[in-house]
């Protein structure tokens, strides 16, 4: 009796397999999840094995007449179908992760990283560091981090405690719970307060490449707004300002200042870019003349030029080979009105080759009241076509009339350019002229050197001026001084920016200004069409362009009182009350 009971205890024995390949699976599993073999993993794979064996030894000694049997055929089947399953998921698992490919199907790709954003943290020639001095992190905001370091290893980030580690708080001068600083070698700069009037916000991407962009420069570039004859206003809480405009290039590492040539007469040696934004008045011809020798002596200039105005700009404008029409642009295929706008606003969707639009694509940009640009060669500049229009666009001469269409005679018929981009070679020697009022400075001063403006023109000494020698020394003994001011670190900062051969000038012309105003400047790719231009005209070392961030769309349905009780009214009684309505009718005909 007692045999039997022992026979049948070995007979048990054989599903010793599936207990066996349960534990075993579970401490791998763990241990590849984990990455650590704990005394809990390795038990379980370690009791895993020693049942497997048994089972296996159990096989072995009563395998007469075993493998002929139809219940050991199919768990034999069952076995090796598990172990092939799993064979193959342990497969795919280990190529997902050596071979990690994302796909974003949000609207506007949130959980991908821009394409400007991916350029700059590629190139990074330095490691960076984010430091968050928060005592918890938000899963999406880490979740961006690690998006960031996906792309160079040289991206790190940390979550730091800020009442654990009071020194590092202080090192930082980290002011409340949340700040967020990058660390980029010596240089430290904040980059976003997470809790504001307890609230807490995302982490956004733009704030964070801003920053990254804006603490590896080495100089700090200069932007100068011309202002004095009803150009577009700086003014901030202004729909028709370019306050978003100026605060986004100063969040990139801009300096911007007001230029106003009637109060000061001449173009500051330190000008990187010149922008001039819908002038509606003549500039002065002393004015003109300054902007011209600025352009000739290698300077950059961003020029957004409305229709129906005339800036007094023909001197300049013809040695580039501009030529402006004061023609507007008629959007005749009627897409404006899907998106509310009328046919005086031209939708861009067609792009030059060029730097400032090489990622758009079929991109949207639009440019309301806007005029047609014609270039002419000339030779030493070259154009390229920004914002193409298509061919159901023209140039409209007549606007008086009521019935607004096309006329071969007086009109133009499109495609044909809203804005174009223009370099033009110079000859470095072209610089050496200097006047005669400024002479004795720069022979002392290294703030005169590589000038663009007509008053500050370069001088450089020629190889065989005595002066040469000494200049050199008092230049260097001007930057050693100890008791040199923060203003002449920036004069010094500013030569050095200038000191070096100009062999081209730069120029951007948009037949249109209003697109780069608050209410525009946010809307599809308009404010990328503004900083791509800018920081093109601006690049002493040609860094990458693109697209930039966006933020998350506002998607929220906001209802009134009605309409949300009327909703619970909806959810709570009428549609159980109709289901159970149904019900009944559906029983009562079975009945």
């Amino acid at each position: 009796m007692k045999m039997n009971k022992f026979s049948n205890y070995l007979k048990l024995l054989k599903y010793f397999y599936i207990p066996g390949l349960i534990l075993g699976v579970s401490g791998l599993v763990a241990n590849i999840t984990t990455k650590t073999w704990s005394p809990l993993y390795l038990g379980l794979v370690i009791g895993g094995g020693i049942l497997l064996v048994i089972w296996l030894g159990y096989i072995l000694l009563n395998s007469q007449g075993f493998w002929q049997k139809r219940s050991t055929q199919a768990g034999t089947n069952t076995l090796v179908t598990t172990i092939s399953l799993l064979v193959i998921l342990g497969l795919i698992n280990f190529l997902a992760i050596r071979y990690a490919k994302r796909i974003d199907f949000s609207e506007n790709q949130l959980f991908t990283l821009s394409p400007q954003s991916q350029e700059v943290v590629q190139n990074l020639k330095e490691p960076v560091k984010i430091w968050i001095f928060d005592k918890e992190t938000n899963p999406k905001d880490k979740d961006l981090l690690e998006n960031y370091r996906r792309y160079n290893n040289k991206f790190e980030f940390e979550v730091i405690d800020p009442d654990q580690k009071i020194a590092l708080t202080k090192e930082f001068n980290v002011k409340s719970l949340g700040d967020v600083y990058l660390q980029y070698g010596d240089k430290k700069q904040i980059v976003q307060t997470l809790i504001a009037f307890n609230n807490r916000e995302p982490l956004s991407e733009i704030k964070l490449t801003n920053a990254i962009e804006k603490i590896q420069k080495n100089y700090t570039p200069i932007i100068y707004v011309l202002q004095g004859h009803g150009e577009t206003t700086l003014e901030e809480a202004e729909k028709d300002s370019m306050s978003l405009a100026i605060s986004s290039l100063k969040d990139k590492g801009y300096e911007v200042q007001p230029l106003n040539l009637v109060e000061r007469s001449e173009i500051p040696q330190d000008a990187d870019v010149i922008i001039i934004a819908g002038p509606k008045r003549k500039l002065f011809e002393q004015e003109v003349q300054a902007l011209k020798t600025y352009s000739d002596q290698g300077g950059n200039l961003l020029l957004l030029l409305d229709p129906n105005t005339d800036p007094g700009l023909e001197p300049l404008l013809k040695e580039w080979g501009i030529q402006l029409d004061n023609r507007i642009i008629i959007d005749g295929s009627g897409s404006g009105n899907l998106v509310g706008l009328g046919p005086t606003t031209p939708i861009i969707t067609t792009y030059g080759d060029h730097p400032i639009t090489k990622e758009f694509g079929q991109g949207i940009s639009f440019y309301p009241v806007s005029r047609p640009i014609d270039t002419v060669e000339v030779k030493d500049v070259t154009a390229t076509a920004l914002l193409v229009t298509n061919e159901q666009m023209w140039a409209e001469s007549d606007l008086t009339s009521e019935d607004v269409s096309f006329d071969p005679k007086t009109d133009i018929a499109g495609p044909f350019d809203l804005g174009v981009a223009l370099t033009k070679k110079i000859d470095p020697e072209d610089n050496k002229t200097a006047s005669p009022n400024k002479e004795s400075t720069s022979t002392t001063s290294p703030e005169t050197k590589a000038s663009p403006t007509p008053n500050k023109v370069e001088e450089k000494s020629s190889t065989t001026s005595p002066n040469k020698e000494s200049t050199s020394t008092e230049s260097s003994e001007t930057k050693s001084s100890p008791n040199a001011s923060p203003n002449d670190d920036k004069k010094l900062e500013s030569s050095e920016k200038t000191d070096v051969k100009k062999t081209e000038s730069r120029l951007v012309i948009i037949g249109n200004s209003s697109f780069a105003n608050n209410n525009l400047f946010g809307q599809q790719l308009n404010g990328d069409i503004f900083l791509n231009s800018v920081q093109w005209l601006g690049n002493k070392d040609e860094q990458l362009l693109s697209i930039r961030p966006k933020e998350a769309k506002n998607r929220r349905i906001n209802l009134t009182s009605f309409q949300a009780n009327l909703l619970a009214l909806l959810a709570l009684v009428i549609v159980p009350l109709s289901a159970l309505v149904a019900a009944g009718i559906t029983w009562w005909r079975k009945r």
